[in-house]
């Protein structure tokens, strides 16, 4: 069940330091297993760094939002249209104390909406991610390929998962 007093709004810039050290924490408690905590540092600082996250404010064709319950933001979204019209998500992270109380779910619909001409949502997950591919299969995405991000072995091996939307 949803938390009561949960907003879901746009990311401004007086959010972004909140959003990065949420990125950071969430990052270090799903990957620190997986690449170890140095390279998990590495992949956030040039990842998530406040210049990256500055330079997706109020993006054409994009979404970036954040949500809150008592003004703390615990969860985070973005997303942008793809040249072929399909909405691709581009981050989708919630704090780890609030995973599994449908945040994540009504954050994900809620950036979905965003895109209403989309014939299709994609994005990509860490392949040994269980509980987040789990997450997106429930929310009727099914597995299309897999990639390696960059071609290094320390960097996350991907599942590209898609989901038929209905666009008017």
């Amino acid at each position: 069940m949803t938390p009561d007093g949960l907003i879901i709004r746009d990311a401004q810039t007086a959010d972004l330091l909140a959003v990065r050290a949420l990125l950071v924490e969430t990052w270090h408690a799903t990957y620190d297993g997986l690449y170890g905590w140095q390279r998990v540092a590495e992949i956030t600082n040039a990842w998530h760094s406040l210049e990256n996250l500055t330079a997706q404010l109020g993006r054409d064709g994009g979404t970036f939002l954040v949500a809150l319950v008592e003004d703390e933001i615990i969860a985070t979204a973005s997303a942008r249209v793809e040249p072929d019209g399909a909405a691709l998500v581009t981050r989708l992270y919630v704090l780890p104390p609030w995973q599994g109380v449908g945040i994540g779910r009504t954050l994900l619909q809620v950036t979905l909406a965003c895109f209403p001409q989309a014939p299709v949502a994609r994005l990509e997950v860490e392949s040994q991610n269980e509980p987040a591919i789990a997450f997106y299969e429930r929310m009727g995405f099914f597995l299309q390929r897999q990639a390696r991000f960059d071609g290094r072995d320390d960097t996350p091996n991907t599942l590209l998962m898609a989901k038929r939307l209905f666009a008017a």
